[in-house]
């Protein structure tokens, strides 16, 4: 008898306690009373409020997690429910509230639901405290006031444990009409089974670190390792992190940004573990320089820093080019403003084929110069992505390939830059230039690549999920090198798709190669696999969509009212998705001329 009245006891003490951690700290906000300003962080790392949603007649907020198999189970009837009242004046807000979910994760999330509404992230539960919301995917509805007129589940179908065949009670959407009848919500609270939000995890360090954590045993190698190729002097970040004093006078702004995943800059989904160049902090990396910050920014034995990184002293990442092309003319750089592209030919025509194996572009000026692309046209043809070679942005790669593989420039062509300037709030002026090395070895292969583009296509306005679509097929087995996707500044995710063919009994199947959901347009990253490993069977679809968001609450969007199409300025759009690959069975055998790159006798 004892021992069952241990266990019952033992059971309820855990119960109450498992009640008292879904508890928010603060006192719940009852239903009628004035939702306090609510604040989130979007998927392009901005800090926003649900007032930016605009004037609305009612707000749903649904509260999410990636780990919660019930969000899984009605992500298709809240996204039906956001289309049949979108145009009723409803706005809906996803707020992601899992621990250690990044943002590029929560965007993820949404495009795999293909939620057409907004989703962000909530750090440490503010909102969901403020609402009282204890589980996901809790609801909560907003009318035009903003009070609090609906808590709880969106209906009574799903379970974690079962589903009833259909609802008997449509409680969201009840809550709804009843606010755009201008009438009292009916059933204003609702029991919702799902789970936990788990407010202690949020505010937790996301790994076990040790008692103290200093710069010189744990930080510095993580900062050498990740941070400081591009911030340190006479690079395009905003500060050096070379020094203790350095990390010490920016701490809270890395633990900012490595808390959101922000930097270093990836921008690709964890579930692509092929992809090689992801610059991501490892779990362990990231509760460490978390830990720093958080406790005391201790500057430990300097006797235990690592030895300093050495950065190669040359220009160029591509070694000395055998043939380096200049701007003909410098460029002048306002103080202020937005800039246009800018096109520039270079001041070379290649007379014969000429193969290379390393292109790097180099700004003059890299405060200036936000990001460039480069492409070879036909002499008279007007400058285009459409013969794409590589591309440049802040701590970006250059073009080096692999060992018998090389790049073509054809004869009677020339190199054509597109440059995208940014204003630094001084008069500036730069003349980039464009080193190539040519092959110096047999080449057996040449570098090809599917471009992804779709050119008609129409952004209605106010449109914050159009989709664009774009397919390929490979017409040779073929081994993939990467990916690299371009749009402009309505451009919201995109998503790299392989269409298998059925093969030795084998059914159809389809992978995910490469998902960005949060495209930044400042950061146009290349995303590489490892040499030899990505295969193509003859027969495979390579599918591209993309999303434009031309809705007013892009924060970069130019003119929400605008209908938008093609076009080469950023106030207009583009939608490429590169794949770059050579064909298995090519055999070139072609010798080349190291001073030219011909080959030889040709």
């Amino acid at each position: 008898m004892l021992l069952r009245i241990t266990i019952f006891a033992t059971i309820v003490a855990t119960c109450c306690a498992v009640a008292a951690s879904a508890e928010p700290p603060n006192e719940r906000l009852a239903i009628g009373q004035k939702a306090p300003a609510l604040a989130f962080t979007d998927i392009r790392y901005l800090p926003r409020t649900v007032a930016e949603l605009g004037e609305t007649k009612a707000v749903v907020l649904l509260f999410v997690k990636g780990d919660c198999p019930l969000v899984v189970r009605y992500g298709p009837k809240v996204k039906s429910l956001e289309e049949e009242y979108r145009a009723k004046g409803v706005r809906f807000l996803a707020l992601n509230v899992g621990a250690n979910e990044s943002v590029t994760e929560v965007a993820w999330q949404a495009v795999k639901a293909d939620w057409a509404f907004p989703i962000g992230k909530d750090f440490d539960g503010k909102a969901a405290k403020a609402l009282g919301v204890t589980r996901t995917p809790e609801v909560v509805v907003l009318d035009k006031e903003q009070r609090l007129v609906y808590r709880g589940r969106i209906d009574d179908q799903l379970r974690l444990s079962g589903q009833r065949e259909a609802a008997s009670h449509e409680d969201l959407k009840e809550a709804i009409e009843d606010v755009l009848a201008g009438r009292e919500v009916h059933v204003s609270e609702t029991p919702v089974d799902g789970c936990l939000i788990e407010f202690d995890a949020l505010a937790a360090l996301p790994a076990v670190v040790p008692k103290e954590v200093t710069y010189s045993r744990h930080v510095a190698p993580i900062l050498a390792k990740h941070c400081q190729e591009c911030h340190r002097p006479e690079t395009s970040a905003p500060f050096s992190l070379l020094s203790f004093k350095d990390a010490r006078d920016h701490a809270e702004t890395i633990a900012e940004v490595v808390r959101q995943e922000r930097m270093p800059p990836a921008f690709c989904s964890r579930e692509q573990t092929q992809i090689v160049n992801a610059r991501r902090l490892s779990d362990a990396e990231k509760a460490l320089v978390l830990a720093w910050a958080k406790g005391g920014k201790l500057e430990g034995d300097p006797s235990e820093l690592p030895p300093p990184r050495e950065f190669p002293a040359a220009r160029w990442k591509i070694g000395e080019p055998d043939l380096e092309l200049k701007l003909l003319t410098t460029q002048e750089i306002p103080a202020e403003g937005i800039i246009p592209y800018r096109y520039a030919l270079l001041p070379h025509v290649f007379l014969q084929d000429t193969w290379v194996q390393g292109v790097e572009i180099l700004p003059g000026n890299k405060s200036a110069v936000h990001h460039a692309n480069l492409a070879y046209v036909k002499v008279g043809a007007a400058p285009s992505n459409e013969n794409f070679i590589t591309g440049y942005v802040p701590g970006g790669d250059a073009m080096v390939l692999d060992s018998g593989v090389g790049f073509r420039i054809p004869a009677g062509s020339v190199l054509a830059l597109q440059i995208h300037y940014v204003t630094t709030g001084m008069k500036a002026t730069d003349r980039t230039s464009v080193g190539l090395v040519y092959a110096k070895e047999t080449i057996q292969k040449e570098l090809r690549h599917f471009q992804g583009v779709n050119r008609r296509f129409a952004i209605p306005p106010g449109d914050s999920h159009h989709p664009v679509t774009a397919t390929r097929t490979f017409a040779a087995d073929s081994t993939g090198i990467g990916m690299f996707a371009h749009m402009h500044l309505r451009g919201k995710d995109m998503t790299f798709r392989a269409l298998y063919p059925a093969s030795g009994g084998e059914a159809e199947r389809s992978e995910v190669l490469l998902a960005i959901p949060n495209y930044s347009f400042d950061w146009q990253i290349s995303y590489r696999w490892a040499a030899g490993q990505k295969k193509f069977p003859k027969g495979t679809k390579y599918e591209v969509t993309a999303h434009f968001d031309n809705s007013d609450f892009n924060p970069y969007n130019p003119d929400p009212t605008a209908t938008v199409k093609e076009g080469e300025q950023t106030f207009q759009e583009m939608m490429y998705g590169f794949l770059f690959y050579t064909h298995d069975d090519e055999r070139l055998n072609l010798e080349i001329e190291p001073k030219t790159g011909w080959v030889k006798g040709g």
